[in-house]
């Protein structure tokens, strides 16, 4: 039994660009299917599951005719914008299929750099899993200006994992899980059934960061594991054509590599908070509204805010302190100061003629707030 995801109930799928198109033949309309269907059975269980699947330039070169893949920047975008359609029409039928909803996100690394977009995409996707819709995620490899390199999507998946707060991360390959060496050169390898996180010897084992068998390789699934461990989400790297792999992993069988998180859950989320984004402003509330934040749990309402300090945007973290100036909170804002000033001490019902239009009733949810002290 695996204790890597066990009690997980939302998880992020990351299947890689050999598995979705057969080595490259074009998009695996079967391997598709058949994850579909796993992926139908777990979400009629309670879960709430994200795809984040390669394979656009790999199908939008079959589409093309092109036997090699190329190497000009404006070439391996146009086989991804071609691609994109196909990746996109496979999942949408088979889920369909199943009875699920599909939608297809396109995100690149700068979307969540931007605070304002990451809380967008977060919104997004959150809003797609109440409504027991299927987001199938890629790289949105027609607008990238940076060299698309293969295992991208292996530190997609670490950061929509993180995105969503999502309990475990399990990335599909050609491979069994990892090995102490390459098991293709030494015989001598050793399967690796468990480990923490970010230990070291884990990248020295897959060759290191900068190595060419890391390339598109184990490396890339190591690093994002340790990217994930961050928020406190545990990774299982395994075969993608294993029976059942993904009911199996979480009926909590033990199945190729589990690399475990050692920070927990809601420490990781103080800890990112806190000591790793730079505040642009604050809030000062009254004692209703900290009452409500420090006994309850709840959330920051406008309508409790009596004073905005500095000059931040939507998307920024900014302070709560109450009325005696001391901090009791942090939090990202989900309006800008200029906002929160015409909506301060105001009930939500009014936010549309303050603002001209209504967007969430919160100022900060307590998803993205956490207390000090």
């Amino acid at each position: 039994m695996s204790r890597a995801l066990a009690g997980a109930r939302r998880i992020v799928v990351k299947v890689g660009s050999s598995l979705v198109t057969n080595e490259g033949r074009g998009v695996d309309a079967d391997a598709i299917g058949n994850w579909c269907r796993q992926l139908a059975a777990l979400a009629s269980d309670g879960r709430e599951l994200v795809m984040v699947s390669s394979g656009a330039i790999a199908e939008g070169m079959k589409r093309l005719g092109w036997a090699v893949r190329p190497k000009e920047l404006h070439e391996l975008q146009a086989a991804a914008a071609v691609g994109q359609m196909g990746l996109a029409q496979m999942y949408e039928s088979k889920l369909r299929e199943q009875g699920m909803g599909s939608a297809q996100v396109l995100l690149t690394h700068a979307d969540l750099a931007d605070r304002e977009r990451y809380l967008n995409a977060r919104s997004t996707l959150l809003t797609l899993l109440q409504h027991r819709v299927l987001p199938v995620i890629n790289e949105n490899d027609t607008v990238v200006n940076d060299e698309i390199k293969f295992g991208d999507n292996d530190t997609l998946g670490a950061l929509v994992a993180n995105l969503i707060e999502a309990d475990a991360l399990i990335i599909l390959t050609d491979q069994k899980g990892l090995y102490s060496a390459d098991p293709r050169r030494d015989p001598q390898a050793r399967f690796i059934a468990e480990a923490v996180a970010g230990t070291p010897e884990l990248e020295q084992m897959a060759g290191g960061a900068g190595s060419s068998l890391g390339r598109g390789g184990m490396i890339t699934k190591i690093l994002a594991a340790k990217r994930a461990a961050g928020s406190g989400a545990n990774t299982v790297i395994a075969w993608g054509r294993e029976p059942d792999v993904l009911i199996r992993l979480l009926a909590g069988e033990a199945i190729g590599t589990a690399l475990l998180a050692t920070t927990p859950k809601l420490a990781a989320r103080k800890q990112w908070m806190v000591d790793h984004l730079q505040m642009r402003g604050a809030v000062n509330i009254d004692a209703g509204a900290a009452a409500k934040l420090q006994g309850e749990g709840k959330s920051l309402l406008p309508i409790g805010v009596h004073e905005v300090q500095g000059d931040f945007q939507r998307g920024d973290v900014i302070a709560v302190r109450d009325h005696a100036g001391r901090e009791l909170a942090r939090g990202l804002t989900n309006y800008s100061s200029a906002e929160a000033r015409l909506i301060m001490r105001k009930p939500s019902s009014e936010f549309e003629r303050l603002l001209g239009y209504t967007a969430e009733p919160e100022l900060i949810h307590r998803d993205n707030l956490v207390l000090l002290g």
